[in-house]
């Protein structure tokens, strides 16, 4: 579906009004849907969660950033009030799946430990609106509830095809065709009960609030990795790509962040997906600042090599457009991309949907924050007892297929975790 304009005739109203400080944002979310982008602890938190769906767009195929773009600016054009909020998710892919823009009827945002509800709807309703999200604003909130059973099943690939496949890119990379190629796996989880969003962004929210903890149109997870951020004229991108493990061990893990540092291997795989990002942002920024050395981030489970790279834009370009140059960045995708995704096609046996592609909110301004759906899962079926989970790997000349799966294993520890 590619809407060129709003789908429907009504006139929407948007209102934003100061409340009490929200500790912990992602409490208000119902256990079946909601969206969400937020960061930090519990009463450190940034971010916006919402409910309730006004509008949604859904575009499929290789204009659907531009798309997405127009139907967005049509639609912020023909409401009123105040400024709009959206949330949105971009397939990987151009046609292997659906990206979509939803715009929600109520929304909370910490911004520097203030906040903000921002209601949407129609202008003789939006009295009533505000007092239903106020009403809910002074309900108890209540901690992550326990999760079920889980039973675990296979993926798409088998972990023999699969080792097979990154085998098989190493002598590609070898024999010159490319310099990177992310090759991604997925493995699915089963419930016997439907499964708690709101309680799984806790959770996620509790081991990894360094991450991005996020949910948009059943697509959930916790990303390091920051596409692109746009402030009025500041743009940030934080680029993510070398990865090694985390151990019990204060001093093995400085020991392991030395050796990820030390790692030709990781520190090529890096200078590949931030000269991607550099490049890409060079198209619309002026005095952009790219670190010459990465710093490590460490996770609870992983520790990344790091660089946020920053700029200022030249034409109030929005974040959409933005997103649509840096898109796909080697982190997930490969060098050069073309040649990687080809590659991808031919071996990775997986259809990634919206993993690994853009996934956070937009304003009416063109500012937002959109981040890497990574360290995530689908859930499937309107039951919700389904959720597949998805890691990727940058195949670098000095990969194996022995250590490539071992980093894949503990980047899908993220999500195993929280659903165990």
């Amino acid at each position: 579906m590619n809407p060129a304009e709003p789908t429907t005739s009504r006139i929407w109203f948007t209102r934003t009004i100061s409340i009490p400080d929200v500790s912990n944002l992602l409490a208000l979310l119902p256990d079946s849907s909601g969206l969400s982008w937020v960061t930090g602890l519990p009463g450190a938190q940034t971010g916006i969660v919402a409910w309730g769906e006004i509008e949604r767009a859904e575009f499929i195929g290789p204009e659907r950033f531009s798309r997405a773009t127009r139907w967005w600016g049509n639609w912020c054009s023909a409401a009123q009030g105040d400024e709009q909020i959206a949330f949105t998710s971009f397939a990987f892919k151009a046609k292997e799946s659906s990206s979509v823009v939803i715009v929600p009827e109520f929304a909370v945002r910490r911004v520097d430990g203030h906040c903000y509800l921002t209601v949407t709807g129609q202008s003789t309703q939006i009295d009533q609106l505000l007092e239903q999200g106020l009403a809910l604003l002074g309900q108890d909130t209540q901690g992550p509830t326990g999760i079920t059973n889980i039973t675990w099943l296979e993926g798409s690939q088998s972990l023999d095809v699969w080792q097979d496949a990154v085998a098989a890119a190493v002598k590609r990379i070898n024999a010159g065709e490319l310099d990177k190629v992310v090759l991604a796996r997925d493995i699915v989880a089963q419930s016997d009960e439907p499964l708690h969003l709101g309680s799984l962004l806790m959770r996620l929210n509790l081991s990894f609030p360094q991450c991005w903890t996020f949910l948009v149109d059943g697509l959930i997870g916790a990303t390091p990795e920051l596409l692109v951020r746009r402030k009025n004229k500041t743009v940030t991108s934080r680029v993510l790509a070398g990865t090694i493990r985390r151990s019990n061990n204060t001093n093995r893990d400085d020991e392991l962040a030395a050796e990820l540092i030390e790692s030709e291997k990781n520190q090529q795989e890096h200078s590949y997906a931030v000269e991607s990002v550099a490049v890409a942002l060079a198209k619309y920024c002026t005095d952009l600042e790219v670190p010459e050395q990465p710093f490590v981030l460490q996770l609870a489970n992983v520790q990344h090599l790091a660089t946020d790279v920053t700029g200022q834009i030249v034409e109030p370009v929005p974040v959409l457009t933005l997103a649509a140059s840096l898109h796909p960045s080697a982190a997930v995708c490969g060098t050069p991309t073309e040649r990687a995704s080809v590659i991808i096609d031919e071996l990775e046996g997986l259809v990634r949907g919206r993993y690994s592609g853009p996934v956070g909110w937009i304003d009416a301004s063109g500012n937002g924050e959109l981040g890497i759906a990574l360290r995530c899962g689908l859930v499937e079926g309107v039951e919700r007892k389904t959720i597949r989970l998805f890691a990727g790997c940058g195949i670098v000349a000095g990969s194996t297929p022995e250590s490539e799966l071992a980093e894949s294993n503990s980047k899908f520890t993220a999500m195993r975790d929280v659903l165990s």
